[in-house]
């Protein structure tokens, strides 16, 4: 999620419930069990409260009939809530990266809950680039990227020709692929699947206000921004994962431009975001463990503010005092888009969703860690049977992997920097 101005989150708190009283998980409830563990169909994943608290109330279902608590949840939002059933839970991960990674793993570890065939999806909001979609939209990632994995310099430090600050490990230029990677940096999801949520979220009707329409209507003045200006729509684009709330046509389209680089051309980056990266890496691997059903995850994001300015209007400005008007539709949206979803999978769960959906793409992360070839990154970063082989052998010969990789980064530089001369 993207944290908001003071003035829009008291906005929150008087539209929203607040969190209910925790209550152990009782037997009486009856929910879906095998000796006692809960198996959801569906799991909404949501980041802070007003995310969370648009789906309490609704006519479709009782989240809050089981509230668990759970060790190693958030101690803002220690319990997963379960429908009674125990068909649908949602869990609030707290924000930025450091939480959902810590709450993801408690939920994907926990023996009171079977998630081999749930269904995952990400349900929060996020800043929007103009380029490609409005305030209030709902979007729906194929990859979702950790853009500020990377070296980062003070812009008013760089060279006269370097146009951001960002620079990809182990190379000196920012328009160049990583030399070294984490194996975070990108995941890919089922397009599938994706899709499928996208055909399902558009027979919402999306809300808006007036205040979301006078402000977009400000990005028709500049030709590359239409999109901004159009009216909230359903739609398939790529998100960045940012623990660092960023905001500015600089540092935005440095990102862009990284969302491009590290899918090899196939990312479009539209929504922007804390947590996502994050989350998928706790549930992937708790797939490679067959706790999980990696193919099931889905990364929807709805438009709560623009990530840049619209002509007339300056960088400090649209961040901190303008009201942009995106938030209240965007949590709104959240549910009227969302819900489709979730019914979608629950109705169909028998003649479809039950067998799941077969990736037509690649599906995982940069390391290929459950299997298959990525369409991004470069072949030496995958993690073959034959590479695993090779590891564990040098492992014992040199040492753990990130000594190894500090030892090869420090040939590689002071080789970079024999031939400029420069002596160590």
């Amino acid at each position: 999620m993207r944290t908001h101005k003071l003035s829009s989150l008291l906005l929150a708190a008087t539209t929203f419930p607040l969190i209910s009283t925790a209550t152990p998980l009782r037997e009486r409830n009856g929910a879906s069990k095998r000796d006692g563990v809960i198996a959801p169909k569906f799991v909404i994943i949501s980041m802070f409260e007003p995310e969370a608290a648009v789906w309490w109330g609704i006519d479709e279902f009782d989240l809050l009939a089981q509230n668990i608590t759970l060790p190693g949840l958030s101690p803002l939002f220690p319990e997963v809530h379960c429908t009674a059933d125990g068909d649908v839970c949602q869990v609030i991960t707290g924000e930025s990266e450091i939480n959902a990674a810590s709450t993801m793993s408690a939920l994907v570890l926990s023996s009171k809950f079977d998630l081999t065939k749930s269904y995952f999806m990400v349900a929060g909001i996020a800043g929007v680039n103009p380029k490609v979609a409005t305030l209030a939209s709902v979007t729906f990632a194929r990859y979702a990227v950790q853009v500020a994995l990377q070296y980062e310099f003070d812009y008013r430090d760089l060279p006269d020709n370097f146009t951001t600050g960002y620079i990809p490990f182990n190379v000196d230029d920012p328009a160049e692929y990583p030399a070294e990677i984490y194996g975070t940096e990108v995941f890919e999801t089922n397009l599938a699947l994706r899709d499928v949520a996208i055909g399902l979220a558009s027979s919402a009707v999306l809300n808006d206000t007036a205040a979301a329409q006078a402000y977009r209507a400000k990005y028709a003045l500049e030709a590359a921004y239409t999109a901004g200006s159009q009216a909230p729509s359903v739609l398939g684009c790529d998100v960045a994962t940012s623990d660092v709330y960023y905001s500015g046509t600089h540092l935005s389209e440095a990102f862009e431009n990284t969302t491009h680089i590290w899918t090899n051309g196939s990312g479009v980056y539209c929504t922007t975001a804390q947590e996502d990266n994050a989350t998928l890496e706790a549930i992937m691997r708790a797939a490679k463990m067959n706790l999980t059903d990696y193919s099931r995850v889905m990364v929807m994001r709805t438009a709560s503010d623009f990530d840049r300015p619209p002509p007339g209007v300056s960088e400090i400005q649209n961040l901190l005092y303008v009201n942009q008007g995106g938030f209240p539709p965007a949590i709104t949206n959240i549910y009227r888009a969302g819900i489709k979803v979730v019914m979608g999978v629950l109705d169909g769960w028998d003649s479809t969703f039950e067998k799941g959906l077969k990736p037509t793409n690649y599906a995982g992360d940069i390391f290929a860690t459950l299997g298959g070839t990525p369409d991004f990154g470069q072949p030496s970063f995958f993690i073959t049977q034959e590479k695993k082989r090779d590891l564990a052998a040098a492992a014992s010969e040199h040492g753990n992997l990130r000594m190894r990789r500090a030892l090869h980064s420090a040939r590689r530089r002071a080789a970079a920097a024999k031939a400029l001369g420069i002596e160590g």
